[in-house]
């Protein structure tokens, strides 16, 4: 099994450009292959997520020009009804985005397609997308009424459906969006907490049949989608590992470039704004998603709480800031936040068994968790649980601790950040 050892204690001081938007580079694959025309995006995420989308779209038909590394990749797309039935079964790792996005486009194809994915993906619920595209007409097989990879959809003559989205996902969002163009009236969809808003974005921007009024979004039959030349801009939950680690370090600070700045994914900012943390923001485009520059100074942060409704635009955040609570000053509570039990692994578990081995004090709890914050955290051996998110905020747990800790299980890092090592150790200074 790989593993990683990062030693502290340390601070980060430096410049620090995170990889594309996974989110985002998700979305340009999927609008780039229906859209009429050649679209060309830069600073695509090369992580193994973004590639399985990019491997599923060509296995249907869509030519992809991608050099690996370059991070720049041309989409000549089909039309909203160009993709083919593929070959074989499309196996698509642990991408949760990819398989939950895909359906919703599926839906509305008149082949059948099987979706499959590792044992990890295999575990994660699906009846939250299966269920709502079934009342839209979609035909889907799996196990558990199609809750469980792999799954097989036959789509066809779709019709527009009203939905309450309870959970504030946006991948379910999506997957009904995307559905929403191929049916027959317009689908609904509401929502009380708001969620990521970049497929609602790429639909504006691409002349959907798309109207969007506070938190009620109506999706009409869409025949035509414009293509798109952009950049991706830096992902928000990538920099997130080193806002937090550079916010919890007194003496620390760090400039964060050409990052995201969504106001629907930066929560995390607001979080560590109340906690004590000094944050600068300065805004450099606005079009076609907004981006910009982040400078962090480090200070000893003061305990706080995080409720139900700021869980969706921070919920990949959480881990990282479950560290930065360890070692605040005061009790921090995260509550609402039963979404990161059906994550690539269950988050809130492996976040409080492994800060518990590395000397914090933490609980578990159904929703969330309960922390009382420590002056430093010890070393040792932890376990990522196959999940990159666990990974990489326990290596940034390594800058308070009074020891080296080893994270066991660093392969998972690449499903979203091939280059966290090597960013870590450009800004890391021992102290």
């Amino acid at each position: 099994m790989s593993f990683l050892t990062f030693n502290g204690p340390g601070k980060f001081s430096g410049t620090v450009m995170p990889p594309g938007d996974k989110s985002v580079s998700h979305r340009a694959l999927l609008f780039g292959s229906l859209s009429d025309g050649e679209s060309r995006y830069e600073n695509f995420l090369e992580g193994e997520d973004c590639l399985r989308t990019l491997e599923a779209l060509r296995m249907m038909g869509i030519s992809i020009d991608h050099v690996p590394g370059s991070g720049v990749i041309t989409v000549r797309g089909n039309g909203v009804r160009g993709l083919k039935a593929p070959a074989g079964e499309i196996y698509l790792g642990n991408s949760g985005t990819s398989i939950r996005l895909l359906l919703g486009i599926l839906a509305g194809q008149e082949f059948e397609t099987t979706l499959s994915g590792d044992p990890s993906l295999s575990l994660r619920p699906m009846r939250r997308v299966t269920d709502p595209l079934k009342r839209m007409g979609a035909q889907i097989k799996g196990k558990d009424n199609a809750n469980f990879a792999p799954l097989t959809i036959r789509g066809g003559n779709l019709r527009g459906i009203d939905f309450d989205n309870r959970l504030s996902s946006a991948q379910v969002k999506s997957a009904l969006l995307f559905a929403g163009m191929y049916a027959d009236g317009p689908t609904v969809i509401r929502e009380t907490i708001a969620s990521r808003d970049h497929t609602e974005r790429f639909l504006k921007a691409a002349g959907a049949n798309f109207t969007r009024e506070g938190g009620l979004l109506t999706i009409g039959r869409t025949d035509n989608l414009r293509p798109f030349r952009a950049k991706i801009p830096g992902d928000i939950s990538s920099a997130a590992f080193f806002l937090a680690g550079a916010a919890m370090v007194p003496g620390s600070e760090i400039l964060v470039r050409d990052v995201g700045l969504n106001p629907t994914r930066t929560g995390i900012l607001d979080v560590l704004k109340r906690m004590g943390a000094g944050i600068e923001v300065r805004v450099t485009q606005e079009v076609p998603e907004p981006l910009g520059e982040i400078r962090v100074r480090g200070a000893r942060l003061r305990g706080t709480g995080v409720g139900r409704s700021e869980i969706p635009s921070l919920v990949d955040e959480l881990p990282v800031l479950m560290v930065a609570m360890s070692l605040a000053e005061g009790e921090s509570l995260v509550s609402g936040a039963e979404e990161l039990r059906v994550k690539e692994t269950d988050r809130i578990r492996s976040m409080v068994r492994n800060l518990k081995a590395v000397g914090a004090s933490i609980e578990e709890l159904p929703d969330g968790c309960f922390i009382r914050g420590v002056e430093a955290l010890r070393g040792g051996a932890i376990d990522s649980f196959a999940d990159h998110r666990t990974a990489m905020s326990l290596a940034i747990a390594s800058l308070a601790s009074n020891a080296p800790i080893v994270v066991n299980g660093t392969d998972c890092i690449a499903t979203s950040y091939p280059d966290f090592e090597r960013h870590f150790y450009s800004v890391f200074k021992p102290r």
